[in-house]
């Protein structure tokens, strides 16, 4: 091979690789194991592990503890479905195409948007698509993103937009917890291709979103940014979609949609728009219409990514959609249907507000933003350190939340807490009596 370039030596390949990068020595790892000791070695690392099955788990910052109907797994795992090939040759996918087209119809509503695509890889990513697609609409190197989007998916915003050269605002959050508006008013004074807003945020506060929506509307530029909305899909059981509220774009991660926590992935990315907005929609978008024998028929509509069209053309490099994942939140939203969904958004929201009150009456302990309303996560700051509490909490049985300190200056002290339908009011009593102790 070699040869063939021209080359004398492989390190003549690395010359783009500078120096002081590239490793000196061998990579340390151990030999390989065979099979057995490899079990072994596996089962040895599980037992310092404890997951949210062993744990009763009030942790969330994206990823929740929702119950999954046991029906769902026999339906996903047959062979229909496990075997079915991929989307590429519609005659031989009708299947795939059927559940894509449903999962597709499913999501439009539920963000009460016009069309949906046929899902991407993960939240985040969704959101970063979304910044992509405002950003080759306006044509304008400046996004706006409220600091109450998940830290993580900001990270992922940063990469997409360091090699654009896309400049990212951070729109810095009040002393309510939310977007503030006053901030929001300066930035807005600027041209931007996007404003990206959480609803609930990523401390759990419900944003006041017809009035951002609003200000974003009524921006003085001559095509004013478009309004990314980014949810969290159970939530919408209870309040308003992003399409009634203003949004041209709405993403979220489907992970609460019957999915497990796995870890932290892989998930599910939802992404649903306007319209107006269809040709540049990245991925794929199935389409329902009838053969020539008049019978019904699913067709791949749609799929504006570098492999099918001219990559200058394309909106997107992503090489498929999460197919199984979209398959298991089309069956759990079948499965639930509008009164099941409302149902599980209530019982969160009962939840939370519950245990909120018993922890707001703890000694050292008290609600961050006491008048703020929430869905079913709320943030707590701590008298003691929130990381040695959640140490205390776990060896009593409890997932407590996530330590919001690691995410620098201005959330020290603050902790994290969510509840799902899933906690009764007999595990809520005994975590609140666990936290006493724990912060004691």
């Amino acid at each position: 091979m070699l040869q063939a370039m021209g080359l004398e030596r492989f390190e003549e390949l690395l010359k783009s690789v500078p120096e002081h990068l590239r490793m000196k020595q061998p990579i340390d790892i151990p030999e390989g194991l065979s099979e057995i000791e490899t079990r072994r070695k596996v089962e040895e690392l599980a037992t310092h592990t404890r997951g949210a099955g062993e744990l009763v788990c009030f942790a969330g910052a994206g990823a929740y503890d929702h119950y999954i109907p046991a029906i769902i797994d026999p339906i996903v795992s047959r062979s229909e479905f496990t075997t079915a090939y991929t989307p590429y040759q519609s005659e031989v996918s009708q299947g795939t195409l059927q559940v894509i087209y449903e999962f597709q119809s499913l999501v439009a509503e539920l963000m009460g948007m016009d069309v949906a695509n046929a899902s991407l890889y993960d939240g985040a990513h969704a959101l970063a698509e979304a910044m992509l697609l405002a950003h080759a609409t306006r044509q304008v190197p400046r996004v706006l993103v409220s600091q109450g989007i998940n830290p993580a998916y900001r990270q992922v915003l940063d990469t997409y937009a360091a090699g654009l050269g896309i400049e990212l605002v951070v729109i810095p959050l009040g002393d309510d917890g939310r977007t503030d508006v006053e901030a929001l008013a300066t930035a807005l004074a600027e041209p931007s291709s996007a404003c990206l807003l959480a609803h609930p945020n990523y401390l759990g506060c419900i944003e006041d979103v017809e009035t951002l929506a609003g200000m974003v509307r009524g921006s003085d530029a001559k095509k004013p940014p478009l309004l990314v909305g980014t949810v969290y899909p159970t939530s919408l059981g209870l309040l308003t979609p992003p399409g009634e509220w203003g949004a041209d774009l709405a993403v979220g991660e489907g992970q609460s949609l019957g999915l497990p926590m796995s870890l932290g992935g892989p998930y599910l990315g939802l992404f649903a728009a306007r319209s107006e907005f269809l040709r540049r929609m990245p991925g794929r978008l199935i389409g329902r219409t009838t053969d020539r024998d008049g019978r019904c028929s699913y067709v791949m509509t749609l799929q504006t990514r570098e492999q099918h069209i001219r990559r200058e053309k394309a909106t997107s490099n992503i090489c498929t959609n999460q197919g199984l994942f979209a398959l298991w939140a089309t069956v759990y939203m079948t499965l639930t249907g509008p009164a099941g969904f409302r149902e599980v958004a209530r019982s969160c929201a009962r939840n939370a507000r519950y245990l909120a009150s018993e922890l707001g009456k703890l000694k050292g302990v008290s609600l961050t933003f006491p008048d703020t309303p929430f869905f079913n996560e709320f943030n707590l700051t701590l008298a003691v350190d929130p990381g040695h509490a959640l140490e205390r909490l776990a060896e009593r049985g409890f997932l407590g939340g996530v330590d919001l300190g690691r995410f620098g200056a201005g959330y020290e002290g603050q902790l994290l807490v969510a509840v799902t339908e899933q906690r009764s009011r007999q595990e809520m009593d005994r975590f609140v009596k666990a936290f006493a102790e724990a912060t004691a």
